[in-house]
């Protein structure tokens, strides 16, 4: 993949591995970790990488000391790296004694999932996430907007020779993540739960998580649904976006909004094989938003991220703070983006320092001092900057 596109985390990552002995990747399956490990391990000189998923890497590591001493002048990478955590406490050892050895490992799971390498390895370890390609990268490279919308960031989807193959791929992707990827994990979760969690949570895409509501539909307990929830947040399948938590005198929604991290997997999820098909779809608005907040986030790794709504009704798609700045997102799935009273008064209610309208226009303008109307390919540019 990274013959593609040049990554633009590329730089972050030769930053952390000159100031760090370890540096994660983190990231969903079939993102790129692997091309831009070993891609940043070519420019950087001697390296040795090993997939921890084949066997005969694992032997290698049989006795983990003495093979990290034979290649300890160069990058020692480690792919998924959750399956073997019995690794952790060695590497701890390991670079408490040898600084100058630099490790690069990858994973298909959180950091809080693999709580090892956060209690083994506080202090000497940077993480980086790895996301589906974006339209910052795509938009670059003259891939269409709705090329990305449709098919989502995965690469094989997005690359794929038709949209047909890019299907195929998706539906295969889903199905190995739940067969395969999920007991890979530690998990004894029966695909089949979970695969039905995972449908209904693409239904529910942009709305408030009602777990009684989801156990009820599938027959099993509100707290296995939060938990399978959680689990698929914690692969990078789905995102779990809080309410934003304003000192406000109004009563606020609790509950937390569901969005499936991909479009690509939630259009496959809900049956949409080509674009006029989401144009009729319920959920189309519901899928640019979930595409959009993706993007904003992307340039927000930092901020505290969160949705405004109010009991009676009053919402705001996406509020971001940071030392004492807001700033306010409304998506719109429109060439000519309408603004409701909703918008306005959350901007007031908020006080917010700028906000902007996210919808598939050709070029960004705006509405008011503060107030922007951007497209997907102005994401990056326009927020760069506010979010330094």
């Amino acid at each position: 993949m990274q013959s593609y596109f040049n990554r633009k985390i590329e730089k972050e990552l030769n930053e952390c591995l000159d100031q760090f002995p370890c540096t994660a990747i983190l990231g969903p399956r079939q993102c790129g970790k692997t091309s831009l490990a070993k891609a940043t391990a070519t420019g950087r000189g001697d390296s040795v990488y090993l997939d921890l998923e084949r066997p005969a890497d694992i032997q290698k590591l049989t006795e983990p000391e003495l093979f990290f001493d034979e290649h300890k002048t160069k990058l020692i990478c480690l792919d998924e790296i959750q399956r073997v955590p019995e690794l952790f406490p060695v590497l701890r050892s390991w670079v408490d004694r040898n600084p100058n050895t630099r490790f690069l490992i990858l994973g298909s799971a959180s950091r809080d999932l693999i709580r090892q390498s956060s209690e083994s390895l506080a202090g000497r370890i940077a993480y980086l996430e790895l996301t589906p390609f974006l339209n910052a990268e795509t938009f670059r490279q003259g891939i269409p907007e709705k090329q990305l919308w449709l098919r989502g960031g995965f690469p094989d989807s997005l690359l794929a020779e038709s949209e047909a193959a890019s299907v195929r791929w998706r539906t295969q992707f889903t199905q190995t993540f739940l067969e395969r990827d999920i007991p890979l994990l530690g998990f004894s979760v029966p695909p089949q739960t979970l695969g039905r969690i995972w449908s209904m949570c693409a239904h529910y895409h942009g709305q408030t998580l009602n777990a009684s509501a989801l156990s009820s539909s599938l027959g099993v307990s509100h707290t296995s649904v939060r938990k399978y929830v959680e689990l698929l947040s914690q692969t990078f399948m789905l995102r779990i976006l809080p309410p934003f938590e304003a000192n406000l005198k109004k009563r606020l929604v609790k509950s937390p909004k569901i969005y499936l991290r991909d479009s690509g997997i939630l259009h496959s999820l809900l049956g949409l094989d080509n674009f006029s098909e989401l144009l009729g779809h319920p959920l189309f608005g519901a899928s640019w938003e979930g595409l959009a907040i993706e993007q904003i986030l992307g340039c927000f790794p930092s901020w505290i991220a969160g949705f405004y709504r109010t009991s009676d009704g009053t919402e705001l798609d996406l509020v971001l703070e940071k030392a004492g700045r807001r700033i306010g997102f409304e998506c719109k799935a429109s060439a000519a983006p309408s603004l409701t009273a909703g918008f306005w008064n959350s901007c007031r209610a908020l006080g917010l320092d700028q906000a902007f309208v996210v919808a598939p226009v050709e070029s960004g303008y705006r509405i008011r001092n503060n107030i922007r109307v951007l497209p997907l390919s102005e994401i990056t540019a326009e927020l760069g900057n506010v979010s330094r």
